[in-house]
């Protein structure tokens, strides 16, 4: 149980201001996250983590001297916005390059991966490197579809070691990726986590029995068993993880391996102890020396009970970095730092501005007089929108929770609140079609993160550039609008028809909606016949299984339940259609 908030839709920005007060020697604020309380030095590369927040001291923890040069924090269990990435990064920018590393989630991949595009395209030398250490996630010869869990620390440790030590790009890159091929990580959870404000678990465990494989955003396990003693868990964990030795590896005697015993929030450091002095012996067993472990709190889930072991199978240059001294909020290697680590008795040396301008300034272009009107129904159309998702947020959450992490009802409220917010703004501004629902679509994007709040921002952008802001809409430019938002969404998240995503409803609510324009009907005729069609491909997803996101390593469980984003997608088109039969002549 989180007991300890206010406002929960404030609980990010109170719990970053808190932290920066309480650490302000070593990290400070910057929008969109936090950076090193110093600069780098000018030329290097630096090192930008991040993802959502509830796992402290992921990620924010992770930023100081040897570690991390800076951290975009999302929403809770959401990643952080394209937006918010950029801002972290052109903070604390050397002008040597930037290297991204983050879990493999969906919602932080989209949103990376954009930030990504948006500073290379203003000249940034920028790459990323994705964790993928979780053995319980998909198989071994699918190593890339892992997530991403307490095994980035070692990757984000050797990337900022290498960084630091002014090593090239390409370096930087190449050892990054190397820790992440020598790491893996198996988790264990006895309870679930309850988000601020929640009146209850994302799931329950029953008394006695743990999940095994478990996600730190709060996603169940693969299975369930009876819960061991301590010993019989360390057995569970090394066998497992003892049997997924890296490929490079060529394992014998003497072999060096780094470890880390993490606590996923409520298992205190005494029961770790215990754990791990077994699994040391089991270690040790197996010929292997444990290089300087680690064992305590670094990626958690709130106040879920459990436990994450992980193995960094080491070699001379890994050992290199992962002894390397480090002094952040919540890992400190060696008390004895090197001269360009060594904090001065100045804290205000080399500031960092509390805030960078953003990537893109957003122009507000006054439209016609035919396409302002259009602007103030699209109002409409999203203030109805917000009226339906909040009247089903909970049960949004719910349908999320059965392969996810249950804020999917969280994020889709906090995105069209934030979309509202910046259409009425937009329309003060006189703003066109075009230029409102691109300034919706970011304020959803930024807002929201996760994989929701990248999709219905460019699902937004893409109908307004259909639109401009010159001509009032016709039927066939609002079907082209909407086949643009569909190309965009499967570019942007991979996904293909079938896959129990909202593309499952926007294909064919796009087809029906062509189709109908096509034959001469008006939008609001045409609209309500692809609303029907979607509404039943949105029930239809509960046949199929997921292939893509979050919810895939728990496929079965989701089988009878239809998709989240797919049911969300056709309340909002059938808000959308009560706004064009009543007050729309087209």
């Amino acid at each position: 149980m989180t007991y300890l908030f206010n406002d929960p839709t404030a609980f990010v920005e109170e719990l970053i201001d808190g932290f920066t007060s309480a650490h302000r020697l070593q990290v400070q604020k910057v929008t969109g996250g936090v950076v090193r309380r110093h600069k780098p030095r000018h030329g290097q590369v630096v090192v930008v983590i991040g993802g959502g927040s509830g796992h402290y001291p992921a990620f924010g923890g992770f930023v100081g001297m040897g570690m991390a040069h800076g951290a975009a924090l999302g929403n809770v269990f959401a990643s952080p916005s394209a937006q918010q990435i950029c801002q972290v990064a052109q903070a604390i920018n050397a002008d040597g390059g930037i290297l991204f590393s983050f879990g493999n989630y969906a919602g932080d991949v989209l949103h990376f991966t954009q930030a990504q595009e948006r500073l290379r395209a203003l000249g940034f030398d920028v790459r990323s490197v994705i964790v993928t250490d979780d053995i319980a996630s998909a198989v071994s010869a699918e190593r890339h579809q892992r997530r991403g869990i307490a095994g980035m620390l070692p990757v984000f440790k050797a990337a900022a070691v290498a960084a630091d030590a002014g090593k090239s790009m390409e370096e930087v890159f190449r050892i990054a990726n190397e820790a992440n091929s020598r790491v893996r990580t198996l988790g264990v959870a006895f309870s679930g986590c309850t988000l601020p404000g929640a009146n209850k678990p994302l799931f329950e465990v029953a008394a006695g029995t743990m999940e095994v494989g478990m996600g730190i955003h709060g996603e169940p396990g693969l299975y369930r068993m009876k819960a061991p003693s301590a010993d019989g868990l360390a057995q569970i964990l090394t066998e497992k993880l003892l049997s997924e030795i890296p490929p490079m590896v060529k394992h014998s005697a003497g072999l060096r391996i780094g470890l880390m015993l993490n606590s996923l929030g409520t298992v205190k450091n005494e029961e770790l102890f215990v754990l791990y002095r077994k699994i040391e012996q089991l270690l040790s067993e197996h010929g292997l020396i444990i290089v300087e472990p680690v064992v305590g709190e670094f990626i958690t889930s709130f106040d879920m009970a459990g436990v994450s072991l992980t193995l960094f199978w080491l070699n001379d240059e890994m050992e290199e970095t992962w002894l390397a001294p480090a002094d952040t909020p919540a890992f400190h290697r060696n008390p004895r730092l090197v001269d360009d680590y060594r904090l001065d008795d100045n804290p205000s040396r080399n500031p960092i501005p509390a805030s960078v301008q953003a990537v893109e300034t957003e122009a507000i272009i006054a439209g016609s007089a035919e396409s302002q009107a259009t602007a103030r129904l699209v109002l409409f159309m999203l203030e109805a929108a917000r009226i339906a998702i909040g009247e089903q947020r909970d049960s949004l959450g719910s349908l999320d929770a059965v392969a996810g992490d249950g804020d999917h009802g969280i994020g889709m409220q906090r995105g069209i609140d934030a979309a509202v917010k910046a259409a009425k703004s937009a329309l003060l501004a006189q703003a066109g079609v075009e230029s409102l629902l691109e300034v919706a679509g970011n304020a959803w994007s930024d807002q929201a993160g996760g994989t929701s709040g990248a999709l219905w921002g460019v699902m937004l952008r893409s109908v307004g550039s259909a639109l401009g802001n010159k001509s009032a809409p016709s039927g066939s430019s609002v079907a082209a609008g909407i086949a643009l938002a569909l190309r965009n969404v499967v570019v942007l998240g991979k996904a293909q028809l079938g896959d129990k995503t909202l593309v499952d409803v926007l294909h064919p609510f796009s087809a029906s909606l062509d189709a109908a324009v096509s034959r001469g009907l008006s939008l609001s005729e045409a609209w309500s016949i692809a609303a029907d069609i979607a509404q039943d491909a949105g029930q239809g997803t509960r046949h199929l299984l997921p292939k893509i996101g979050r919810a895939r390593p728990h496929a079965e469980k989701s089988l009878g339940t239809p998709d989240p984003g797919a049911i969300s997608l056709v309340l909002i088109l059938r808000a959308v259609e009560k706004i064009l039969i009543e007050d729309c002549s087209c």
